[in-house]
């Protein structure tokens, strides 16, 4: 091998023992020592590299209407509820059901004929409202319709009706929720403040509030009268109203609205206002009760006592009367 080969190769291993000695055990230039700086620089191009990598992808951009809630049509076919109704069912019993809806979605409901019926293959109709429709599915005692209710067009009554020997029915009534609110009246007095609370099982989209006004119904809103009502969403499902610094025309009907998908439902209050007076006025009749009943007992007192009297004297005057007589007939006699 020639000479000058060798120490090339003898030069080149001493380099590299060199490098390595100074760069800590790594070779120069191929893992480089990083710092903090280094290290917030290259987080930082990194970040920058994965915003314009965005901003470069092909796809479309991400907005607010990538987020929108699918369409009635797409919620009907994702909820699937079924009822049934037993007929003829227990003695005594209505056969009626009540089915609370509040979103889009779609409705089986059956009527089945009881195995221990003496009913055998009668004929079935079902009727929406007092309009004929067909049922969609049978089986040798069950009858159902499938019904996709995307508002509230599709609400009301459903009644399937069985003929043979004789003649029974059932009804489905679909409707929105119901609101719960007080039912008694609510009573307070002047100057006072009443609050009025609204519940709903589902959660519904929006509540508002209404007075009687006359014969008209007005919306109650609170950024006009800051000083007077206050509207409090407690929760989902529950709203409160606050009337300050009652008056006597405050009173009258009250009612919160809810909306939902399917429909509006309300619940009607009635408020009373009463004198602040009105609690004193049983007190003052019971104690002009009294005052009356003392000074007729005072009077009889008196007038008993005054009687009493005229009556002993009139007694006394009669009995000298008789004295006076006898002695003035002693002394004639005595004459």
């Amino acid at each position: 091998m020639p000479a000058t080969f060798v120490g090339r190769c003898l030069g080149r291993l001493l380099l590299l023992l060199l490098c390595v000695s100074f760069s800590g055990g790594s070779p120069a230039g191929k893992y480089p020592v990083t710092t903090t700086q280094d290290a917030s620089q290259s987080q930082a191009n990194s970040l920058t590299k994965v915003q314009v990598g965005l901003n470069e992808s092909s796809g479309p951009d991400l907005t607010t209407q990538d987020f929108k809630q699918p369409s009635k049509e797409h919620q009907s076919n994702g909820s699937f509820l079924q009822f049934e109704i037993l007929l003829p069912g227990p003695p005594g019993t209505l056969l009626e059901r009540n089915i609370s809806l509040a979103n889009a979605t779609t409705v089986e409901l059956s009527c089945k004929l009881d195995p221990d019926s003496h009913l055998k293959s009668p004929q079935v109709t079902w009727k929406r409202g007092n309009e004929t429709i067909s049922h969609t599915s049978k089986t040798e005692d069950s009858w159902s319709i499938k019904l996709v209710i995307v508002d509230s067009s599709k609400m009301g009554s459903y009644s399937c009706i069985l003929k043979g020997e004789e003649e029974i029915s059932a009804t489905f009534y679909l409707h929105v929720p119901k609101i719960e609110a007080r039912e008694k009246p609510i009573i307070t007095y002047e100057r006072d403040t009443a609050v009025m609370v609204c519940k709903s099982d589902s959660t519904p989209m929006a509540w508002t509030w209404y007075m009687m006004s006359g014969s008209k119904p007005v919306i109650i809103n609170e950024s006009l009268w800051t000083d007077k009502y206050l509207i409090s969403r407690l929760s989902a499902n529950v709203t409160r109203l606050r009337i300050l610094k009652l008056t006597k025309e405050d009173a009258g009907v009250y009612w919160c609205e809810a909306v939902f998908e399917l429909g509006k439902s309300e619940g009607k209050m009635k408020l009373k206002v009463l004198s602040i007076m009105a609690p004193l006025k049983p007190f003052i009749a019971i104690v002009a009760e009294v005052i009356i009943l003392v000074t007729t007992i005072i009077l009889y007192e008196l007038y008993s006592k005054r009687k009493g009297k005229c009556t002993g004297e009139k007694a006394c005057d009669q009995t000298e009367q008789l004295k006076s007589g006898e002695s003035s007939s002693a002394s004639h006699r005595k004459i």
